[in-house]
């Protein structure tokens, strides 16, 4: 990556998105209760959107190819993540309704 004013402000930012998934998914697994459980993850799952969008964004005006191609493959895992994490919610809500 580059090392200029345009690339760190969004680098920076994916890094904090990215890192804030970690710490919320990390502190949705000791909720006490579901509900807690469930904002938790809503919160995680913001964050993975918004750590897509910054990847989206350094793909869009990044010239390297080879960056541009590993940018694209965090971009179709953090796609993954984001899958997984709303798959979650939805069964989270659905065993909450059961109880």
């Amino acid at each position: 990556m580059p090392n200029n004013r345009e690339y760190n402000a969004y680098v920076n930012q994916l890094i904090r998105s990215s890192s804030s998934v970690g710490a919320n998914y990390q502190t949705s697994q000791r909720a006490k209760l579901s509900a807690d459980f469930i904002n938790n993850l809503k919160i995680v799952e913001e964050e993975a959107d918004e750590s897509n969008f910054f990847l989206e964004i350094l793909i869009e005006i990044n010239k390297n190819s080879e960056i541009k191609n590993e940018l694209q493959n965090l971009l179709k895992e953090g796609n993954e993540v984001l899958s997984i994490i709303v798959a979650s919610i939805k069964k989270a809500r659905n065993n909450q309704i059961k109880k």
